[in-house]
């Protein structure tokens, strides 16, 4: 059978998305995550925001109520709005990050496993260069080189994602680039771009869909670091991380902890949908669950 037909099957196949259906963890997962997605979708839609210009100094840390239902922070802004919006910049940063990475990573990890040679030596220093660093510490480093802003988060965290698709995709091509239907297409004249892209890529998405669902979190968690460092998007930008930072370096966490629990909140759902998901797309694509 055709590898993509049989990619294809594994997939969209009955009993793999049965199986879906009895993952309690995989189906939470991908309620939250959609439900996170329409609601960061819907935001600007429904209500456009001009954070240069929101501050109220009269409503300065208002306590939940029914006017303002999250609170409102230092400056007299509301943190439902806020939360709302900065939903959808985390989510930004982190699907443009890993997409990014994913793109870059399995890209020369395809490279480095089909070809071997000086290719799969050059690439594996720098996966190792690039391991050789705490994730954190590396984007902090980024960071700093390039300037804080939203693009500089992008950049910084996909960086870090590379390295884990090129040593998965590495791995994935290498115990592809033997089996019989690679070297039959390779018997019948078939170009290494074709037989990369057309019969060996399709065999490693699988693990790439689950790393990079779970990576997402990872992602989110990193881009909210760097904007509680100050090293995210600046203000006055309704970033979580950054709204968390403000309420620690304004003083106010403990007197006025509504300004830190609803921006974690939002922080801790979106990492534990996407964690929740991918462990749910596991069982459905790793196919000694068949």
């Amino acid at each position: 059978m055709d590898n993509r037909k049989l990619h294809k099957n594994l997939i969209f196949s009955q009993p793999a998305w049965q199986r879906f259906g009895r993952s309690t963890s995989g189906k939470i997962g991908l309620i939250l995550t959609v439900a996170l997605i329409v609601v960061a979708v819907l935001a600007p839609l429904i209500y456009p925001y001009n954070a240069a210009v929101d501050r109220d100094y009269l409503s300065r840390l208002v306590a939940p109520s029914v006017k303002h239902w999250f609170g409102t922070d230092s400056l007299g802004r509301d943190l439902l709005v806020r939360v709302w919006h900065g939903l959808g910049i985390s989510l930004i940063v982190s699907l443009v990050s890993v997409g990014a990475g994913l793109f870059v990573g399995s890209l020369l990890g395809l490279l480095a496993g089909y070809f071997r040679g000086w290719a799969e030596v050059a690439i594996g220093i720098l996966a190792d260069i690039l391991l050789a660093f705490p994730s954190i510490l590396l984007a902090i480093a980024i960071v700093t080189v390039t300037g804080p802003s939203l693009q500089s988060v992008i950049i910084a965290v996909s960086v870090v994602q590379i390295p884990i698709y090129i040593r998965l995709t590495r791995s994935m091509v290498l115990s592809l680039r033997e089996q019989e239907f690679v070297l039959a297409v390779k018997a019948l004249g078939a170009s290494d771009l074709r037989i990369i892209f057309r019969h060996i890529l399709p065999g490693s998405l699988a693990p790439l869909v689950v790393q990079a669902t779970l990576s997402t979190g990872t992602a989110t968690l990193e881009a909210a670091g760097l904007g509680f460092l100050g090293l995210g998007a600046q203000p006055p930008a309704p970033e979580l991380g950054t709204m968390l930072s403000d309420a620690f370096k304004g003083g106010y966490a403990l007197s006025s902890p509504w300004t830190i629990l609803f921006p974690g909140l939002l922080i801790t759902l979106t990492v534990l949908g996407f964690n929740l998901l991918g462990d749910g797309l596991r069982d459905v694509l790793d196919p000694r669950g068949n």
